[in-house]
């Protein structure tokens, strides 16, 4: 697998029952739009090396339906992954950036679920800011990244899934910047991806500057 957003200096220094993010942010110039999860699963659910990673997530499915009208643009059925030398120039073009708010966790069981992540070290969200300063909307789509966001930016009401809030102005990002809830891509979340797609949609027509354009 293409290793290129691998970040190995902190694959290498996870351990004992600590695990440090193992992908590089993702931050395209002139970002305006930011995803921050939560952390990524554990690398044997992987078929890729970089965000979603999950081939049963359908987060790379919402955006391939949402701009492309086709659930499966970004999907490599035949090897049962997702296609990076589409996703990529894709993300570059648009302006849409990846990370989590967690840089070190601890699992509390052998899942994936968010709810067992103890967060170790947090993400410095304010310097990464700082690096794109074109960024006008960070969006959360579960609810442990977007308490953990909420206490991080001092947003005094966690936003509900669809809303958008104001983030409180700081010296770090005088411009206005806004935080939108969306619905988590996994599977386990009761709502079609079609329904899905259309939550999404409102964001991107709303905080790309471009529209819905390809």
């Amino acid at each position: 697998m293409d290793d290129r957003y691998l970040d190995k200096d902190n694959i290498a220094r996870s351990g004992d029952g600590v695990e440090y993010h193992p992908l590089r942010p993702f931050l395209p110039s002139g970002c305006k739009v930011l995803f921050l999860g939560s952390f990524p699963p554990q690398r044997k659910r992987w078929c890729c090396n970089f965000f979603y990673p999950n081939f049963t997530n359908d987060h790379w499915r919402i955006e391939g339906q949402v701009f492309f009208g086709d659930r499966n643009y970004f999907v490599d059925e035949l090897r049962k992954t997702f296609r990076l030398d589409r996703i990529i120039p894709f993300l570059e073009r648009k302006g849409i950036g990846f990370y989590d708010t967690a840089t070190a966790v601890r699992r509390l069981r052998d899942n994936a679920s968010d709810k067992f992540l103890e967060v170790v070290e947090p993400t410095d969200v304010v310097a990464m800011l700082r690096s794109i300063p074109d960024c006008r909307v960070i969006v959360t789509t579960g609810e442990k990244a977007t308490a953990t966001l909420c206490a991080m930016l001092s947003v005094p009401e966690m936003p509900r899934t669809g809303e958008c809030v104001p983030i409180p102005m700081q010296e770090s990002f005088p411009k206005p910047l806004f935080l939108y809830r969306l619905p988590s891509s996994s599977r386990a979340y009761p709502l079609s991806l079609e329904k899905k797609a259309a939550y999404y949609e409102l964001m991107f027509r709303r905080f790309l500057a471009d529209g819905m354009s390809r």
